[in-house]
């Protein structure tokens, strides 16, 4: 049995350019629990380690525990996107709307 959620983080961790060591480091985690994640099965994650390995790897939980590969990253990274959006104030969100509605025009 594949071990999706680690096929993932290995993924974009080398995508990212990152070892196992500077994910380890950026997460808080050691590099031998990063592995275990990457090559355990099944792996055991804490859902805070989760959160910060997410964080770090610019996508979301829940694609790294989609087992069944219908959360594209793309979408993950709308999802993220949208959920930094809503914790802006006011006046950086009127920012945000103002330069998708030029870009907007440009097309």
């Amino acid at each position: 049995m594949a071990n999706t959620l680690g096929e993932k983080i290995r993924k974009l961790r080398k995508e990212k350019g990152l070892t196992l060591d500077k994910l380890a480091d950026l997460t808080g985690s050691s590099k031998s629990y990063i592995w275990e994640l990457e090559n355990k099965n099944p792996p055991r994650p804490s859902a805070e380690k989760l959160a910060k390995i997410a964080e770090q790897l610019e996508t979301t939980i829940e694609f790294l525990l989609d087992e069944g590969d219908e959360l594209s990253q793309e979408d993950a990274a709308d999802a993220r996107f949208y959920r930094q959006y809503r914790k802006m104030d006011s006046a950086t969100k009127a920012k945000v709307r103002q330069i998708i509605k030029l870009w907007d025009e440009d097309t």
